[in-house]
């Protein structure tokens, strides 16, 4: 099992390797500039070890797509291709739950919890009009959805207790609490924002990879208050979350579709 993990900044890398356990990884330059990949050998309950590879590819959404498409190729062309990208982090939480009487329940991502997409949504890319906003799949454009591995997401929702929902790329953090609800609005299922996790889902995708977005909450989606922030615990929590995950990835294997077989 190869997989490939997507970070935008070291911090959110260095929690990653931290919770994978490997205190001296192997380090690999790619052939682009600033592409350095952190490998990592966990040992799995049974079987060969996984290779773990973890890279910070940058800020947002095309620095994602960038560094993930630039590993991929790489892997590619050495005949030792990924089986999974996963794009992790920390990020915004939508922190408060949609009541049980509306048509879609949505749990709520606290602060400091785990979230594991089941779906990758770009959440604005699009076009303003007259009536709001329009996706690009509505303009007869590209696609914005990517859907993980339906089996995976469960696993690794419960090796790490998470949420589980929408996760939305951005391209723009939200800052106000009319965006938050205008995101809800149209993604009533969303329990998170990030920047990135598009990006690699798009990269994946173009080569058959099967992706995965995992984020640990930092700060509420809303109105920007620096002081509530909680990077700290949730970097944290992303080494926990890593923790629980590595040795899950070292027992899966995937057909094309990214099924577990």
């Amino acid at each position: 099992m190869r997989v490939l993990i997507v970070t935008a900044v070291p911090a959110e890398r260095d929690a990653v390797v931290r919770g994978v356990g490997a205190t001296a990884p192997e380090v690999a330059e790619l052939p682009v500039p600033g592409g350095v990949l952190h490998r990592l050998s966990p040992a799995p309950p049974t079987g060969p070890p996984p290779t773990l590879d973890v890279l910070a590819a940058g800020v947002g959404p095309a620095a994602a797509a960038a560094g993930t498409a630039a590993a991929l190729t790489a892997a590619a062309v050495a005949r030792t291709p990924y089986d999974l990208a996963v794009s992790a982090g920390i990020g915004g939480g939508f922190t408060t739950a949609r009541p049980a009487a509306a048509t879609t329940e949505r749990a709520a991502a606290r602060l400091g919890s785990v979230v594991i997409a089941d779906a990758i949504v770009a959440a604005d890319l699009g076009a303003e009009t007259p009536d709001g906003f329009t996706a690009v799949t509505d303009l007869g454009f590209g696609t914005v959805e990517h859907l993980p591995p339906a089996p995976l997401v469960a696993a690794v929702a419960e090796a790490t207790d998470a949420v589980r929902g929408t996760v939305l790329t951005v391209s723009t953090v939200t800052g106000s609490a009319e965006r938050a609800a205008e995101l809800l609005r149209r993604h009533p299922r969303a329990v998170a924002e990030a920047m990135e996790g598009f990006g690699v889902a798009e990269a994946a995708a173009a080569q058959s990879v099967p992706a995965l977005e995992v984020r640990t909450v930092s700060n509420a989606v809303g109105p920007r208050d620096r002081a509530a922030w909680r990077i700290g615990e949730a970097l944290e929590a992303l080494t926990g979350a890593f923790a629980a995950i590595a040795p899950l990835l070292g027992t899966w294997t995937f057909d094309p579709k990214g099924t577990r077989q």
